[in-house]
């Protein structure tokens, strides 16, 4: 169960579902766009990369035009990017929502997380 819990908190890392709605090309990318504060949570500017995003979150970018123009440039590059079923996006907005938190099977981790579990509980 920890493993996942790792997994799902890092899945939900506002970086990370910038990049999931297809908002930015690269993960980098997504995490630039939310430290120069082009992204809005609930309507609020959040600034910081690692903010854990919760079930039923907004994610929405600043009605400014150097954000706007940095995304649309973004989403032509991402257009063939599925995004997750936990998330849902409205690519006409620039706006997603968090729809649920990810389960294990929908995230598909690359690693086995339980030894990195073993790992730190030494």
């Amino acid at each position: 169960m920890t493993g996942e819990t790792l997994l799902q908190l890092l899945e939900t890392r506002l970086d990370n579902v910038v990049y999931r709605l297809g908002l930015a090309n690269t993960r980098n990318a997504a995490r630039q766009l939310v430290s120069h504060g082009h992204v809005l949570v609930n309507g609020r500017g959040v600034n910081v990369a690692s903010y854990n995003v919760k079930a039923g979150d907004e994610i929405t970018i600043k009605d400014k035009p150097k954000s706007r123009q940095l995304v649309l440039r973004n989403l032509d590059l991402t257009q063939i990017v599925p995004v997750p079923d936990w998330l849902t996006v409205d690519r006409d907005a620039l706006s997603g929502k968090v729809a649920r938190i990810p389960s294990r099977e929908e995230i598909q981790p690359i690693v086995n997380e339980q030894l990195i579990v073993e790992l730190y509980s030494r």
